[in-house]
């Protein structure tokens, strides 16, 4: 495995200093692990969701969309367990006033020393461990007091199963098939950081797979192994990613397999996605909630029966950063020092940066030329401030794939020059080929240079 040169500092500079994601509320201060997207952070955060729905959606046919609602009838979570289980062990220290997982000391930082865990040290005094539920709780209704306690929802998936029934009257599709969304979580962590790696407000990606019973082991399998791929198909290392499969102390109530596909992180393997055999504890336990029959009927047979659940549940923040630490890269280029971003092009921000020469001659004109001429099949952008090797490295840095350059000879044969962000090749294209030429090298196999590196 080559070494490699990202550090969580430098990827957090980086997407500070090129608006990829800031701290949220900074002007006051800031708020704990909380965190908003920038210009690029957005693009390629949206890239990434797309792909998963393009995997899941377009690639498929069994599978169909659905976005529900952040704060469901309280009643959800005490069916799916949540209210009662959804806790984690939490101690005090009286002596730096901060707050810990009792189950994860070892993670935590003293306040009065971080170079020690809590408790390790002398002046340490924890209190006993108690649960803690890690639902954000609210209300519903005109008045505080005379309010319905509602919770944000801590996962996406509940909001499947609770439109389950809808999916087989309207959607006219029978097991095996998924409903897959993309949505906001809320979970009070007590120890959240490690910068978008775990936040109390996240987005996620989930599939509820449903299946026939008899069928869950087959599928449980498929969509690990099509899950993994998913990661490598966009560029992400093998030699950085890993399928580990749950023991079963780590196993929830809920799962009877589950799996992670981890990567590694500058901060070590971590979770990235978790693929669980759930089997038919959420819609056994939401029809005995709600009393309603959440079965599938096969009416050419009358055979009822409950359907197992496989379900694919990605983190979008999680990804995006494992995507950035691993296109991270630095290297030299004329005898300066460049950082790069070797994202697959399918994920940058920005397709195609188009760069006059200089400021002067009709190259400004021209090059506002190509870019309307592109602007409708890729995401482009216009830059014609400062050298044009600074240009290019600025455009290196949010992961540009090509750089565009309009030159004295443009405005002579109409050919610009296109220049690879990995190789440095470059090569002249006619303005009129142009988007063509970009579509092809967007569509074209690629495979991360780190790999060779």
């Amino acid at each position: 495995m080559a070494t490699d040169a990202v550090t969580m500092e430098k990827i957090v500079s980086l997407c500070k200093r090129r608006g990829f994601i800031f701290p949220s509320s900074e002007i006051y201060g800031g708020i704990g692990s909380s965190y908003d997207y920038g210009h690029y952070g957005v693009l390629l955060k949206n890239n990434l969701k797309g792909r998963w729905w393009h995997a899941l959606l377009q690639e498929r046919d069994d599978v169909v969309a659905l976005d529900s609602a952040i704060i469901q009838h309280p009643r959800t979570w005490e069916a799916s367990g949540h209210l009662a289980g959804f806790t984690d062990p939490l101690v005090d220290c009286r002596t730096c006033k901060l707050r810990f997982r009792a189950d994860k000391l070892e993670d935590g930082r003293c306040g009065r020393r971080p170079s020690q865990a809590p408790g390790a040290g002398p002046d340490c005094d924890l209190t006993a461990a108690r649960n803690f539920n890690l639902m954000f709780e609210t209300t519903v209704g005109p008045v505080r007091d005379e309010g319905s306690t509602v919770f944000l929802r801590p996962e996406t998936a509940q909001g499947i199963f609770l439109n389950f029934k809808h999916y087989l009257q309207f959607a006219r599709k029978k097991p095996p098939f998924g409903i897959a969304q993309v949505g906001k979580s809320f979970r009070n962590e007590i120890t959240p950081g490690n910068f978008v790696f775990r936040m109390r407000e996240f987005e996620q990606m989930e599939m509820e797979f449903f299946v026939p019973p008899g069928q869950a082991e087959h599928w449980y399998e498929f969509w690990k192994q099509a899950r993994y791929d998913w990661y490598v198909n966009l560029g992400i290392r093998p030699d950085h990613l890993r399928l580990r499969a749950h023991e079963a102390g780590e196993l929830s109530h809920y799962s009877s397999a589950t799996s992670d596909v981890e990567y590694l992180y500058p901060i070590g393997w971590q979770e990235l996605e978790g693929i669980a055999n759930r089997g038919d504890y959420d819609l056994s336990q939401h029809a005995e909630h709600s009393h309603q029959k959440l079965e599938y009927v096969d009416t050419a047979t009358g055979e009822r029966h409950l359907p197992q659940v496989i379900e694919p549940a990605a983190g979008a923040d999680r990804a995006t950063l494992a995507f950035l630490c691993d296109a991270y890269d630095e290297d030299e280029v004329d005898g300066e020092a460049r950082t790069v971003l070797r994202l697959h092009p399918l994920l940058a921000p920005v397709k195609a940066a188009v760069l006059p020469l200089v400021k002067r001659d009709g190259q400004p004109e021209l090059a506002r030329e190509v870019v309307g001429l592109l602007r409708d099949q890729l995401q482009v952008e216009y830059d014609e401030g400062g050298a044009i090797g600074r240009r290019y490295r600025r455009q290196d840095e949010i992961g540009t794939p090509w750089c565009v350059t309009v030159d004295h000879q443009s405005l002579n044969d109409r050919t610009v020059t296109v220049r690879d962000r990995d190789t440095l090749a470059q090569e002249r294209v006619a303005i009129g080929s142009l988007a063509a030429e970009l579509e092809r090298r967007l569509r074209a196999r690629w495979r991360s240079p780190k790999l060779s590196a």
